[in-house]
């Protein structure tokens, strides 16, 4: 498995990235996550729409719940396009969040289990075994599109700069 340890940063100490970074124009590798359901989610469920991923290290934290509440209102505004929230907290954890935020338009899917997303997109810090933070966007046709590491787990992604790419692609 690929490791890089030269592009993310968590509260200042370098992290290990585990698996390979996704390029922009290849076809977006397929992943399967879980629902709050607890039932298997694929990234062809969402195939025909623009998918932005949010991906995130745990809910339970302000940096966090701040870029899911942001996508989230985002989301609202955009047609045909689907925001993939995803971090390694479990199912209810997420459901409990935007049950209690009033959050409806993402859709939250956790990465626990088998840690499939992480690995196959670049994003899995090997040090905490949870997800960097940062966003991928994909188009109608599988394609990656745009993919952000925020270089500072605690930091939030750049908005404006995903936002514009979506808004190309609609």
């Amino acid at each position: 498995m690929e490791r890089n340890n030269s592009k993310v940063k968590f509260a200042g100490n370098q992290v290990t990235l585990l698996g390979k970074e996704p390029k922009i124009g290849e076809s977006a590798p397929e992943f399967t996550v879980l629902g709050n359901d607890l039932k298997p989610v694929k990234l062809t469920d969402f195939d025909g729409k623009i998918k932005v991923i949010a991906i995130y290290p745990s809910i339970d934290t302000s940096v966090c719940a701040a870029q899911n509440r942001r996508f989230n209102q985002e989301a609202d505004k955009l047609d045909n396009v689907v925001v993939l929230s995803i971090s390694c907290d479990l199912p209810f954890a997420q459901k409990r969040f935007c049950a209690a935020e009033g959050l409806n338009n993402i859709v939250t899917l956790s990465d626990h289990k088998d840690v499939d997303f992480g690995t196959k997109y670049g994003f899995l810090m090997e040090e905490f075994r949870l997800l960097a933070r940062g966003t991928v966007i994909i188009g109608k046709d599988n394609k990656v599109k745009y993919v952000e590491y925020v270089p500072e787990v605690t930091e939030e992604p750049d908005y404006e700069k995903a936002l514009e790419v979506v808004k190309e692609l609609i």
